[in-house]
């Protein structure tokens, strides 16, 4: 775990793809994509339907150990409509009484057109010093926190080189991109000038260029003001 301070707040960057907020005692993902599997399997494209239980059992995991008072999905809960099976609207449905917290959900661009029983589509607001969207939506006087973009960092070259998921911070736009956190996302380069943090085997490393590639910059917390 990292933590990045604005404004005096404090906010918690977890191994496991999501973001703490102490103070509020809220648990931020972004970009589950479930029923990615059945949407692809629909067009003819044999994925394996497997991914839904690792992403949810993640976020089961997460949940029992913090103990949120509520869990807000900046976007992307879903694929698509096609992948909405009566199966996955089960598990939906069951998803608060698991985890034992309200569970929220940030209108994203693959939840157009759906609807979800007892999840209405909420619009980007604010919670506390954060605003939060799907979409990159920065506003004045807020930390702006985002999915949609998959944020993945390059690391190494050749045979070694990695794409590793990452929080990716833009501080001119004041935007925090969060990583996907579904099993089977992909990933996209993050912007040049973004600062990094890198997830590597649950684990949350601070990460700045360097002229011979990429270092891993020493220190836990990052001040913003």
């Amino acid at each position: 775990m990292s933590t990045l301070r604005w404004g005096g707040e404090p906010l918690d960057l977890l191994g496991e793809k999501a973001v703490w907020d102490p103070r509020r005692r809220t648990l931020l993902l972004a970009d589950l994509h479930l029923g990615k599997a059945e949407t692809f399997q629909a067009h003819g494209i044999p994925l394996p339907s497997d991914g839904d239980a690792s992403t949810l059992n993640a976020l089961l995991a997460l949940a029992h150990r913090l103990e949120p008072a509520a869990v807000v999905v900046l976007g992307d809960l879903i694929h698509s409509r096609l992948g909405l099976t009566a199966e996955l609207r089960a598990k939906l449905a069951a998803l608060p009484e698991l985890m034992g917290c309200a569970l929220r959900l940030i209108g994203g661009n693959h939840e157009r057109g759906s609807w979800i029983e007892g999840l209405p589509l909420e619009p980007a607001q604010a919670l506390g010093p954060w605003w939060l969207s799907h979409d990159p939506d920065p506003r004045p006087g807020h930390l702006n926190l985002c999915g949609h973009l998959h944020p993945v960092a390059v690391v190494g070259a050749g045979k070694e080189r990695l794409r590793l998921p990452c929080f990716a911070l833009d501080r001119h736009d004041q935007r925090l991109a969060l990583p996907a956190f579904g099993s089977l996302t992909g990933g996209h380069p993050c912007s040049e000038g973004d600062v990094i943090w890198l997830i590597a085997d649950g684990t949350v490393v601070p990460w700045t260029p360097s002229p011979v590639g990429r270092r891993v910059r020493s220190g836990r917390s990052s001040g913003l003001g």
